[in-house]
């Protein structure tokens, strides 16, 4: 799969070949793409506070798809899709797409990330890049949804040549594109109004969030993507796909500050003392894989920044923190409550 920010995974190679260490680390990006509460008064879960729910909320109108459709792909294909009966998302934020429109009932195998709790008993066909076309053509699919970061692309060739529509959304790179991806995905399902309402309850529980940011100075946020077993230690820049997420919370994305143009950097004390974070943001198999908060500060340079010192570390699951989707109210929510604790509300 090309896509985590699967600029994450483009850049994850390339420090790679730099540091000669790492090897399958897993896709950083779609590591990055699953568990705080919904903003929402609505919300159907109750997670601990600063937990992002392990379920998804289905709209509480189920859709009838009207098939067929013929819509654009991101790829600039136009795609038909005749029956939507057997669907395959190759990504875990798509899965958690249909799961919302109300159509997880359709869904016949996910995609490692797709770690919420609805999709977890389905068979696992995919890992991040690694699609097997073989996998997924066994299911007998009518539709394949994929992210423009999918890969390798001679497998969803494959998957094309066998007649199987395939869908390319285009990778999320923010919140401006949690509505576009809940439609693309909608109109592909024949359910282009459920789309419609799921982008609108999602935006206003977004804007319900953000409406909490406490007021004052900012603090300096760095997003590192860590993999200890693997030897990968990143530090995001300005595209690295955080710092929408991170803004929105009322921060400022200390990479992209300190003037790291690139998605991800390797970490450096030199960098990480120019990023001066007061807090750091990570997925949480990431921190797991360094030994937690004790080995992260262990990491060069850490232990010397403001976040290091007073280890302040927001941590947020692999499988949802990079999602932009339907749950992206939730990390936001469990962003600031760490960020910001009690005393952060207005």
């Amino acid at each position: 799969m090309r896509r985590l920010r699967n600029r994450l995974a483009g850049a994850l190679l390339s420090v790679l070949a730099l540091a000669l260490t790492a090897t399958g680390c897993g896709d950083p990006s779609r590591a990055a793409s699953g568990a705080a509460s919904g903003a929402g008064a609505d919300s159907a879960t109750a997670p601990a506070e600063g937990a992002v729910a392990n379920r998804v909320e289905p709209l509480a109108r189920k859709p009838e798809p009207r098939l067929p459709v013929t819509v654009r792909s991101a790829d600039g294909e136009r795609v038909t899709v005749k029956g939507a009966e057997r669907v395959v998302p190759l990504s875990g934020s798509l899965s958690e797409i249909v799961f919302t429109l109300g159509l997880g009932d359709r869904v016949v195998a996910r995609d490692v990330t797709a770690t919420f709790e609805q999709a977890a008993r389905l068979p696992v066909v995919t890992r991040g890049h690694d699609v097997s076309a073989e996998s997924v053509l066994s299911l007998r699919p009518d539709l394949v949804l994929a992210e423009t970061t999918t890969g390798p692309g001679e497998a969803v060739d494959q998957i094309r040549a066998a007649g199987v529509p395939v869908l390319f959304v285009e990778a999320a790179k923010g919140l401006d594109d949690v509505g576009p991806r809940i439609r693309a995905v909608a109109g592909a399902l024949g359910v282009p109004e459920a789309g419609k309402e799921l982008t609108r309850r999602s935006q206003q529980r977004i804007e319900a969030v953000r409406a909490e940011v406490p007021h004052g100075e900012k603090p300096r946020v760095a997003f590192l993507y860590l993999r200890g077993s693997a030897s990968v230690y990143l530090i995001g820049g300005e595209d690295s796909g955080a710092g929408s997420l991170i803004e929105a919370a009322g921060a400022v994305d200390a990479g992209a500050a300190s003037g790291l143009g690139k998605d991800f950097t390797a970490i450096t004390s030199e960098a990480l003392v120019k990023a001066a974070p007061d807090a750091i943001l990570v997925m949480s198999k990431g921190l797991e894989s360094v030994g937690g908060v004790d080995g992260l500060v262990k990491i060069p340079g850490v232990a010397q920044t403001p976040a290091g010192m007073d280890r302040r570390i927001v941590s947020v699951e692999d499988g949802v923190l990079l999602n932009y989707g339907p749950r992206t109210d939730q990390v936001l929510k469990s962003v600031m409550a760490q960020l910001y604790g009690e005393d952060g509300a207005k």
